[in-house]
């Protein structure tokens, strides 16, 4: 289907598209130990967006992973300089149960700039369904936000076994699934299958040939998020990726624009 999209032509042609913008929904910002990152500033990241057609950007600051006492606070103040750019996840580290409750106590303060929750277990070491993460579960599922939660397969702390046990207990809120448990593909398929309030995020799975074609034959096209982890992964990899998929344009847009739009609008934001 690449030969005969449309789609694909006015990205090859012009590097983006006015009616086609991508709503990105998994991202970081901000230095990072260990790596060089080329653009990792705010404005940085902004120049990527701009180049490829990102309309908005849903992100959790590289701070606010390990130390989220100074890192959403990062975010905050990144949301507010560009808001018609930029929204966030408060990101929860449960290592520091004082801070993260003090976080969540002070979400509702800054609606205009969290959409939802950013969780990564695996990095923590801490699994989803432990005691110390109820207070979060139960905070974003009376609100209804959306939660980013890194997940992989075979994790013992963000796997396909918590997945459904947070799947199955909190579904109000929105579920999405960093990652779509990278690697185990038909478990992805069949959580998403089995509730309708998980959707998966294809940060990672763009790298692989086949796991889009795979979700999108399993009737899953309209619960797909586009994302690829700036300033880990460029955006136009990831774009391109999607654009030569066997898929339909149809499905594309749903991956682009389309799903992300419905979530968010769930959570006050109108893109």
């Amino acid at each position: 289907m690449i030969s005969d999209s449309p789609l694909a032509q006015r990205f090859w042609e012009h590097g983006r598209c006015d009616d086609c913008p991508i709503l990105d929904m998994h991202a970081h910002m901000g230095p990072w130990n260990g790596i060089y990152f080329p653009r990792a500033s705010t404005e940085q990241m902004l120049h990527t967006m701009d180049q490829c057609g990102v309309r908005l950007l849903v992100f959790s600051h590289h701070a606010a992973l390990n130390c989220p006492d100074v890192g959403n606070r990062a975010s905050i103040e990144a949301v507010r300089k560009f808001p018609d750019r930029l929204r966030a996840y408060l990101a929860v580290n449960p290592n520091y149960p004082e801070i993260m409750a003090r976080d969540l106590a002070d979400f509702d303060r800054h609606r205009e700039v969290f959409v939802g929750l950013k969780l990564l277990a695996d990095y923590h070491q801490i699994g989803w369904d432990a005691a110390v993460f109820e207070p979060v579960w139960r905070f974003a599922d009376e609100r209804g936000l959306l939660v980013l939660g890194h997940t992989w397969g075979g994790s013992p702390y963000d796997g396909v076994a918590q997945v459904r046990a947070i799947a199955r207990k909190y579904r109000r809120l929105k579920l999405l699934l960093g990652h779509s448990l990278h690697g185990a593909w038909a478990d992805a398929i069949a959580v998403a299958h089995d509730f309708p309030h998980v959707f998966l995020e294809l940060t990672a799975v763009l790298d692989d040939r086949g796991p889009l074609e795979q979700f999108v034959a399993a009737g899953l096209s309209e619960r797909l998020l586009f994302g690829v982890d700036l300033p880990w992964f460029d955006p136009h990899q990831g774009i391109g990726a999607v654009l030569s998929a066997e898929i339909s344009d149809d499905d594309r847009h749903n991956i682009f624009h389309r799903n992300a739009r419905r979530l968010l609008a769930t959570v006050g934001v109108t893109v």
